[in-house]
């Protein structure tokens, strides 16, 4: 098998794993929308969430080291292909047509943002005060879109997407550094930037549980979309890469954000209205739910009023 091939097969399998674990969040907040982090420590469900990101974040890491990141980035993308369908077929329900031409609107604007901002993998990497600054804006930025009150939802998947983008970036910086002879394996400046992946990483996989109480189609569309948005713009912005294509590449890039907003806006509207939980149901309708039937009226006696008539 070449070693791209196996970049491809790696990929693929990566973003079934991603997809699998956004649904299993999405349901465990659509079953508990008043979710904390306290409690989703003790959480089967959610560990099992977690396990699929670590190893759907492996096998990322695996196809990097065998495929250039114009292959591997894009296809990174299908999560949001896989997701939908699954979602629908684990909630007992058919994929919308419009929740289909949100997918394909997004993916085909994302595809076109990737086409113009991604490359090789470049040789520069972020610097001990570069990966500071860059943490202490996404931190702002995160508190800015994550604002205790805020309603959970877009603005949410867009900080988790931020903070998944981030991540990577600074990953990079943890593996060359890392590979570096020249520097030790336990330096400062590798634990540093380790530790803040570990941060923005637990940060964006948090987040994402919150952004998941609206539904999964839309806000996993918003971080499929930011992660690599931001992940570009610190590479045009501190490692020197650019747009391809010069000023079409340009056009490219603003058509494929605004093809890809739209999409995002039509799976918003699409996303299911599901009706009142079962255990709301059955509190409500004992005797249809399985429980202790629901009492009956008594019937009034003759010639007895009740308090209301008297």
């Amino acid at each position: 098998m070449s070693a791209v091939l196996l970049a491809v097969v790696l990929s693929l399998v990566s973003a079934v794993a991603y997809a699998a674990a956004a649904v299993a969040q999405e349901r465990l907040a659509s079953r508990d929308p008043g979710t904390g982090a306290p409690r989703l420590l003790g959480s089967g469900a959610w560990w099992w969430s977690v396990v699929l990101n670590a190893f759907a974040a492996l096998l990322h890491v695996g196809a990097l080291k065998y495929g250039p990141l114009t292959v591997v980035q894009p296809l990174g993308a299908l999560t949001l292909v896989a997701a939908v369908p699954l979602g629908a077929r684990i909630a007992g329900r058919r994929v919308s047509a419009a929740e289909w031409r949100g997918t394909a609107l997004t993916l085909l604007g994302l595809a076109a943002l990737l086409a113009t901002a991604t490359g090789p993998a470049p040789d520069a990497v972020l610097s001990a005060p570069e990966a500071l600054a860059v943490a202490g804006v996404t931190a702002a930025l995160i508190g800015m879109l994550s604002w205790p009150g805020a309603r959970p939802g877009l603005r949410h998947a867009t900080a988790s997407g931020v903070a998944s983008g981030v991540a990577s970036a600074l990953t990079q910086t943890v593996t060359v550094a890392a590979t570096d002879r020249s520097q030790p394996l336990l330096g400062a400046q590798v634990t540093g930037v380790a530790l803040l992946v570990a941060v923005f990483a637990a940060g964006g996989l948090l987040l994402s549980q919150t952004a998941y109480r609206g539904g999964l189609g839309a806000p996993l569309a918003v971080v499929t979309l930011a992660n690599p948005v931001a992940a570009a713009v610190i590479g045009l912005s501190l490692l020197g890469e650019h747009l391809h294509g010069g000023p079409g590449g340009v056009l490219l890039a603003l058509a494929g954000a605004a093809l890809a907003s739209w999409g995002v806006a039509v799976l918003s509207r699409a996303a299911p209205r599901e009706g009142r939980p079962a255990a709301a149901v059955a509190a409500l309708r004992p005797g249809l739910a399985g429980g202790a039937p629901a009492p009956v009226p008594r019937p009034q006696e003759p010639g007895r009023l009740t308090g209301a008539a008297r």
